[in-house]
């Protein structure tokens, strides 16, 4: 993880700058100011004329390298901040990200930051660390030149120390973020599920407190329809329970309120099962077990920073195989729930998964609400791209919140439709459900059977991260391959609603 500084603002006589510029500013009769200024003096006007003949103006989102202005700099990146009045904090994250980019190669950086708040400081510190994130495990014979050098970012703030207190809930978050990116990126002959359960015991050093169930555990509690899944693979499936009971510790006298329960889809590996998918393309099902890597995450971000609030994490780690013993279509399960499910598509397997982990979730914790998380349908991904997440809630309030957390992370989510008409495409001639209906509206039947786990009253929000999980291109703050999406949308929801 990039190491983030803070010290006073003065120009840097080495290494690269970055510095944040408004749109208009260059164009101004004033021109550059603070540290920009300084900067600019000190390379006798050299930044703010390339600047000029770059005809960069500001916008947002834009950027403008100017090498070798001199005062001993290697480099000054000019980062667009849009018009004055509408910079927020997902414009300065993506700021502090452009700048870590492109900065990487320099030895020694510094961001300009003295023109912000505290709090815009450390968005702008935050957003240059989640850029920075690499997956380069199974590198060997990476070229010095390719590999980045920045190992320091130095923010440059009038109020170094705060800025720094204030930065520093955010690292625990970004934590969170490269455990959900690290476990999503593993291929799935390394992360199975014996191994993936045995990556979160030491969580248990954040405080979180850990189980682990096994498939004896789990015939106990009747997981008729994820052992189902799981019986075609050689390896064990594993059930994990994460508990951060940040607010009960805390309660003197008082009975803690209801925890909030975060559950996700941990399938390592899908081929689809018997209902084979096709080969081309297969090798992007090691991140089916995305919803589980955002749970683990925010689970570690909540724990690592402390949050005043009682939050269970559970996730359902399994491997769907075809094999001699594998579920065949037309198979009947019964679930924890005593609800007997048809077989009709063994590649439509996390609902499988999810009913079971949901209905002990319920039963175990009681909890205030229930959030889901899965990279459940390929319909999502052609119903809203991978711009957004679907949401599916049974509550207005609680969709009010996901969607309010989505936007001030850039983690967006988009409210789909649930009904009686969508629900009807279940039935089974032969048992309770079908674990599939047709082809149109896929998303939401697959939605629909997951609601019909869920207790009546009980708040529920299901969000499929089929299109959102992997990024086949940078963005920002978010490096191609693993996107942790849901992390950071989580912990702001715990943070704004559920922290005492």
């Amino acid at each position: 993880m990039l190491e983030i500084s803070f010290a006073k603002p003065v120009a840097p006589k080495s290494g690269g700058v970055a510095i944040l510029v408004a749109e208009g500013v260059v164009a101004s009769k004033t021109g550059l100011a603070g540290v920009a200024g300084s900067v600019d003096k000190a390379c006798d006007g050299a930044v703010l004329r390339a600047l000029k003949a770059a005809r960069f103006t500001g916008k947002k989102g834009s950027s403008c390298v100017v090498l070798a202005p001199g005062a001993g700099l290697s480099r000054v990146v000019a980062i667009g901040l849009g018009a004055g009045d509408k910079i927020d904090e997902r414009g300065i994250e993506d700021a502090g990200g452009t700048a870590a980019a492109a900065l990487a190669n320099e030895e020694t950086a510094a961001i300009a930051a003295d023109e912000l708040t505290r709090p815009q400081a450390a968005s702008l510190a935050m957003g240059a660390v989640l850029r920075s994130y690499r997956f380069d495990l199974y590198r060997t014979k990476e070229k010095p030149e390719d590999k980045p050098k920045l190992a320091t970012l130095t923010v440059l703030a009038d109020d170094p120390a705060k800025s720094k207190a204030a930065f520093a809930p955010m690292q625990k978050v970004a934590e969170g973020v490269f455990l959900a990116r690290d476990l999503v990126s593993e291929p799935g002959n390394i992360l199975h599920p014996v191994e993936f359960a045995d990556r979160l015991k030491p969580l248990s050093k954040l405080g979180l407190e850990i189980e682990i169930l096994g498939p004896k555990e789990m015939k106990k509690l009747g997981f008729g329809a994820f052992l189902g899944v799981a019986q075609g693979s050689a390896i064990e499936p594993r059930m994990v329970v994460m508990k951060w009971l940040g607010a009960s510790k805390g309660a003197k006298g008082k009975k803690p309120a209801k925890p909030v329960c975060f559950v996700g889809k941990g399938v390592t590996f899908d081929t689809g099962g018997i209902s084979i998918k096709p080969a081309g393309g297969m090798e992007d099902m090691k991140w089916d077990m995305a919803g589980a890597g955002t749970v683990a995450g925010v689970m570690a971000a909540l724990a690592g920073r402390q949050a005043k609030a009682d939050v269970i994490g559970l996730v359902g780690l399994v491997e769907n195989m075809p094999s001699g013993t594998a579920q065949r279509p037309g198979d009947v399960v019964t679930s924890a729930s005593g609800q007997t499910i048809e077989v009709i598509n063994t590649d439509a397997e996390g609902r499988l998964v999810l009913c079971d982990v949901l209905h002990y979730a319920q039963k175990q914790f009681d909890p205030a609400l229930i959030v889901d998380l899965a990279t459940l349908t390929g319909a999502i991904i052609i119903a809203l791209g991978h711009e957004h997440a679907g949401m599916f809630a049974n509550d207005d309030a609680l969709a009010q919140k996901l969607e309010a957390a989505g936007k001030a992370t850039a983690e967006t989510v988009w409210r789909m439709p649930l009904g009686d008409a969508y629900d009807k495409q279940l039935k089974s001639d032969i048992a309770d459900m079908k674990n599939v209906g047709g082809r149109p509206g896929g998303s939401i039947t697959a939605a629909c059977f997951i609601q019909r786990f869920i207790d009546k009253d009980r708040p529920w929000a299901h969000l499929d991260i089929a299109g959102t999980a992997w990024s086949s291109k940078d963005a920002p703050t978010v490096p191609k391959g693993a996107t942790a999406f849901g992390v950071r949308l989580l912990d702001r929801m715990v943070a704004e609603h559920h922290e005492g």
